[in-house]
């Protein structure tokens, strides 16, 4: 099962987006549906709105007024967060219900419209963000949707800003054109990403790296930070600490286009509890990775550890397992505080690795490394003792 978390600000295009992806064969759990389900006539939520703000939001049929909420609870912070405390839980309890009920092959796709606002995307292997100029919005809002120009600017006012939307997008799609160019993009979006990914996701298949060498992305910060939330949320207290290893760790330096991932725990067996749940997260397990090379001068039972990867074409990374305190896990910590520490060795290192870039095969491509990496071993910790280095929290 992939599940897919969409959302985007009122009026920008999301419902057009979960209805594409639907026609495509989505199961599509709605938080718009839930929430008017949740707060239907003789239901529990209802029943605590009618507590927390009066019976003036309801109609004389006994129906939720919606307006008249909105008018009471979009006022100020406050009430905001006293609907929303009444109203996300109840929501959540049926979400999950829908999602338990669909099978284990499904593509869920779990819109959810302040799912930015409450912090839920680390929970999705997938987020997508449907982005529309806030002008083109209230635009909409008035034309299609019944609003005065002031409620629209409320309404969007209240919602996520662009800047932490993007923060937490996997995906962004922007929704400035018609609605059928948007259309297109989605569809686009679900048969070359989200059905293969589901599709690696099934067979526990992971993405093959890229093998080639690309000038150093600003956004790979952005995106490791995207990952280690998804991480932390997936791991919990089991993971001692998670990091952005190698090469895209290391501000302007050129590399191969996949994130690098260190995931520290206390022991191999905790590594091994977690694969069905990294699994679930996106990131399949790579049974025939077990160990890094060791260093000479080191126990090779301390190098072991477990490897996954993601099921992403739209997003590789490389999940690397070590345990606390082993030569690798400090290691991997140490070299990339060490190339950004010495730009001439980010250039050697640069050039081993064009040239092990030949090699298509993962494997291969580290095994070629490897004559560089027995030397810089040794050159890193001469530096880190010189300095006084240490993993920084």
């Amino acid at each position: 099962m992939l599940r897919i978390g969409l959302t985007g600000g009122i009026g920008a295009g999301k419902s057009t987006v979960s209805a594409t992806f639907s026609e495509c064969g989505g199961i599509v759990v709605d938080g718009d549906v839930i929430s008017r389900e949740v707060v239907e006539p003789g239901t529990e939520g209802l029943g605590k709105l009618v507590e927390a703000f009066g019976s003036g939001i309801l109609q004389a049929d006994g129906a939720l007024d919606r307006p008249a909420l909105a008018a009471i609870a979009f006022s100020d912070e406050e009430k905001r967060q006293t609907l929303n405390g009444i109203v996300h839980p109840l929501v959540a309890t049926r979400r999950s219900e829908l999602i338990a009920a669909a099978g284990e092959d499904a593509v869920i796709v779990e819109d959810i419209p302040l799912l930015v606002e409450s912090q839920m995307a680390p929970m999705f292997p997938l987020v997508i963000i449907v982005n529309a100029d806030p002008e083109v919005r209230v635009k909409r809002l008035i034309e299609y949707r019944g609003f005065s120009e002031d409620d629209a600017r409320a309404r969007i006012a209240m919602q996520a800003t662009e800047e932490q939307r993007r923060l937490v997008a996997d995906v962004w799609l922007d929704n400035s054109g018609s609605s059928g160019q948007l259309v297109e993009k989605a569809r686009e979006l679900w048969y070359q990403r989200i059905l293969p990914f589901a599709h690696n996701l099934a067979t526990r298949t992971p993405v093959s790296s890229p093998t080639a060498i690309v000038p150093a992305d600003p956004t790979w910060p952005d995106q490791a930070r995207r990952i280690l939330a998804r991480l932390n949320t997936t791991c919990g207290h089991r993971a001692v600490r998670i990091d952005h290893i190698g090469s895209t760790a290391v501000p302007g330096m050129d590399a191969k286009d996949v994130i690098d991932v260190q995931v520290t725990v206390a022991s191999l067996e905790v590594a091994d509890e977690l694969a069905e749940d990294l699994l679930r997260a996106g990131y399949p397990r790579v049974a025939t990775i077990t160990s890094d090379v060791p260093k000479e001068g080191t126990d090779p039972a301390l190098w072991h550890k477990r490897f996954h990867a993601s099921g992403d074409p739209g997003r590789p990374t490389n999940v690397h397992i070590r345990v606390d305190g082993w030569p690798n896990q400090r290691f991997a910590l140490l070299f990339v505080d060490w190339l950004k520490a010495n730009p001439g060795v980010q250039a050697d290192y640069l050039a081993v690795k064009r040239s092990a870039a030949q090699h298509a095969d993962i494997g291969a491509y580290a095994e070629a490394k490897e004559p560089w990496f027995l030397d810089a071993y040794r050159r890193a910790w001469a530096w880190a003792e010189s300095t006084g280095w240490t993993p920084a929290v």
